[in-house]
């Protein structure tokens, strides 16, 4: 049996050889198994058979055809969804911390998508980013928390994906950060890619895609801050890079900062919690806020009570 995803490549700063693209796609778990289903001609760019040299625009299409021993399957599950915000064409989550926003070959159940599928199925959910990740128009990591825009079909996909590109999409994060900070607000303008020491980090690195965080000090503490971040762009991990290259790393992040904290977290203490976009239904502005989750009130809790004690 032959199972078959697409990719619409949207979000390439400049052209890139085909092996290079997929391998840093979750679904895949290396670049030699991407150069393995091109040998078996079992990936094509437009309609035409690639090659590992192939090269990926903006706007191409990827065909991928699996094999039944290779193929992922989803299954849906009847995981419950936080929804903050639903119409005809658009589904805003809360996505807890400890869960995938989409499957990879590695992991194909307890993700967001295996509960959006079983709330909606795929005849719900837009394909345009294939059928591991059906609705997903942009992600958060595991272990952040907070709200996801989901797309039901492939016309708020784009009308969705169209706001994110051109920043008339915005979204904010909360995070608890180590260190002190001169000044109330900055912006971090540093170049992001794949960190080549370590293949599961991403690094600030001269030829990395262009990443513009903006930062805002809300609460400082003895060593520490509270901060709020908007995103000029959508890299992975970006607020977890750039903080960490300033010399600020989020607390309790792993990957990240080396240094545990006093109180334990699930993880790295941030949260998306603010998103402002325009709806397709009627185009009016539609902002939605959450509350804290309980990583950074225990945190900040505890900071406060050091602070005002």
């Amino acid at each position: 049996m032959i199972n078959e995803f697409v990719i619409n490549v949207q979000s390439v700063e400049s052209a890139q050889r085909l092996d290079i693209f997929l391998s840093k796609e979750d679904c895949f778990q290396s670049r030699s198994q991407v150069q393995n289903l091109i040998k078996k001609k079992q990936i094509f760019i437009n309609g035409k058979e690639a090659k590992a040299s192939s090269q990926v625009e903006n706007g191409d299409e990827i065909r991928i055809l699996l094999n039944s021993d290779s193929s992922v399957i989803i299954p849906a599950q009847n995981i419950p969804l936080n929804i903050i915000y639903e119409d005809n064409d658009i589904v805003v989550v809360n996505k807890p911390k400890n869960m995938l926003t989409h499957p990879t070959t590695k992991e194909t159940t307890g993700t967001l998508v295996n509960a959006l599928l079983y709330k909606y199925g795929y005849e719900g959910l837009s394909d345009i980013n294939g059928v591991l990740r059906p609705g997903i128009v942009h992600r958060l990591d595991r272990n952040t928390s907070g709200l996801l825009m989901i797309a039901k079909n492939n016309i708020s996909h784009e009308f969705l994906a169209e706001q994110i590109k051109s920043k008339t999409a915005q979204r904010q994060y909360l995070a608890v950060v180590t260190g002190n900070f001169d000044n109330e607000e900055g912006v971090i303008d540093e170049p992001i890619g794949r960190s080549s020491v370590n293949p599961e980090k991403m690094a600030v690195i001269p030829d990395g895609k262009p990443s513009v965080t903006i930062y805002k000090v809300l609460e400082q503490f003895k060593g520490y801050a509270f901060l709020e971040f908007t995103l000029k762009t959508g890299r992975t991990h970006q607020i977890r890079v750039h903080t960490n290259f300033i010399g600020h790393p989020i607390v309790n992040d792993s990957l990240y900062n080396k240094k545990q904290f006093k109180v334990k977290t699930t993880e790295q203490v941030l949260q998306a919690y603010k998103l402002k976009f325009i709806s397709l239904n009627n185009h009016e502005t539609i902002e939605l806020k959450i509350d804290m989750d309980e990583d950074l009130i225990k945190v900040l809790k505890f900071l406060r009570s050091i602070k005002n004690g």
